[in-house]
């Protein structure tokens, strides 16, 4: 229970989101869990058990991608984590629906207020706000800081 799970993608969003849920995890003396969900393009069948992969998807290069991407991200927004032990986890799955889960016993869930979605425009993003409404912890979804402030 005394961790805080960040939902990390490569977005201003997710670094400020990091750098948030780090503070926190110190002043609380918990632990981060820095999760990126990642998804391969699938193709259903129905009629068949589970599904196939799309034609030409390499899995394991989807997977070392989105690996490589965490670190990355990780690194850049957290050069010194200090005494914070910081776990990074990629999970397959949709965003929303892999953050919700690893929070399940968490002390709270740490998001971005927008990813890498379409709609960037918009001021609350559909994982976040998927995230505020059904996970079982707090959530705290934190802005990235714009060129005027």
């Amino acid at each position: 229970m005394n961790t805080i799970v960040v939902g990390v993608d490569h977005s201003d969003g997710a670094k400020a989101a990091l750098v948030f849920a780090h503070e926190e995890a110190r002043l609380r003396n918990a632990k981060l869990c820095a999760v990126h969900a990642w998804q391969a393009a699938y193709l259903g069948y129905s009629g068949f058990e589970g599904s196939v992969p799309a034609v030409g998807v390499d899995i394991s290069a989807l997977r070392d991608a989105a690996t490589a991407t965490l670190e990355a991200t990780v690194a850049r927004a957290l050069p010194s984590p200090g005494d914070v032990e910081v776990e990074e986890r990629i999970v397959e799955g949709p965003a929303a629906g892999v953050l919700i889960d690893e929070s399940r016993d968490a002390a709270m869930l740490v998001v971005g207020s927008r990813g890498h979605g379409g709609f960037a425009q918009l001021l609350l993003g559909s994982v976040s706000q998927q995230c505020a409404q059904h996970a079982s912890c707090p959530v705290v979804i934190v802005r990235p800081p714009s060129s005027t402030d």
